[in-house]
């Protein structure tokens, strides 16, 4: 029977995060082997990780990482918040940006199949490991990656990763100083806006006739006459399309403008060709149905 050094136990929890106690005892059942004591413990971790799958993850955060022309987005979840200041989480969300950011992953099965920088583990073990290290379900949800060939692409995060944004604008001069600079604020707009489409070429057939049909259906019910509810629905429908298209916002950082013009007016001043070419924004839990406890219910069950 090997002895179990303090410094074996160190070293073990050093490169697994494990705690003291679980990895002296995994090294004892491994005889002291090290890498059999990490398999254990990954072992244990996958199970832990197992228990807590169950568990709505709808906080976290959203990490974005970028370059001078490529941009990744990402959203991690956790359980509650307070998990997502933890420094290990945070770090974690990050290392995944970097991950789509350089490998480029067609969707997020594929992001986890691939290696997680400087761990030994593909993602979707280093899921489990902090899975298992943090103690609450955590779940890699999804991600954006923006590349331009010919452009600039800029990120935003606000309020400590409750909403993210890239931006692609595209241009012949993207070495000026002010497309790089512009990309940044028109990322701060569309996280305050949050628009729905790019533009009104963008928007399906199926929606725009959904949104006239109710339209129309409230024109009529106010008693407005028939011969007039046409343009009323014109007027109402470039007004949907101004708020829900990005090209059409007004932008927040100067009423005066809309987006588009704001584009337009960037490339005259650099003398180039200037294309607001995508766009991505993540709101942090969007969609996730959240657990919502009935405190007075479970009282009343335990004094049954």
């Amino acid at each position: 029977m090997a002895t179990i050094t303090a410094k074996m136990v160190g070293d073990l929890r050093a490169k697994t995060g494990a705690g003291m106690m679980d990895c002296k005892k995994a090294l004892t059942e491994a005889d002291g082997d090290m890498e059999q004591a990490i398999d254990l413990l990954r072992k244990k971790g996958l199970s832990a990780a197992a228990k807590k799958s169950g568990r709505v993850a709808a906080e976290g955060m959203i990490a974005a990482v970028g370059s001078d022309n490529i941009g990744a987005l990402v959203e991690i979840n956790s359980e509650t918040d307070f998990v997502a200041k933890n420094e290990l989480f945070q770090a974690f969300a990050n290392g995944v940006a970097d991950v789509v950011l350089n490998q480029n992953p067609a969707d997020v099965e594929a992001l986890k199949a691939l290696d997680f920088p400087g761990s030994g583990r593909n993602v979707a073990d280093e899921l489990n490991h902090q899975i298992a290290t943090i103690g609450e379900n955590m779940n890699v949800r999804r991600f954006a990656r923006l590349e331009s060939s010919s452009g600039v692409t800029a990120s935003y995060i606000h309020g400590a990763g409750k909403i993210g944004v890239l931006v692609q604008l595209d241009s012949d001069k993207a070495d000026a100083p002010k497309v790089a600079e512009t990309a940044r604020m028109l990322a701060m707009h569309v996280a305050a806006s949050s628009p729905q489409y790019l533009s009104r070429n963008d928007v399906p057939a199926d929606v725009i006739e959904r949104e006239k049909d109710i339209m129309r259906a409230k024109a009529l019910e106010s008693g407005k006459p028939e011969n007039i509810v046409d343009k009323i629905i014109e007027g109402q429908i470039n007004k949907f399309f101004g708020e829900s298209c990005l090209l059409e916002q007004i932008y927040v950082i100067d009423n005066d403008y809309k987006i588009g013009k704001v584009v337009e007016a960037l490339a005259k001043e650099i003398g180039g060709q200037v294309t607001l070419a995508a766009y991505s924004r993540f709101q942090l839990g969007e969609g996730i149905e959240k657990k919502v406890d009935d405190f007075a219910a479970e009282v009343a069950s335990m004094t049954k």
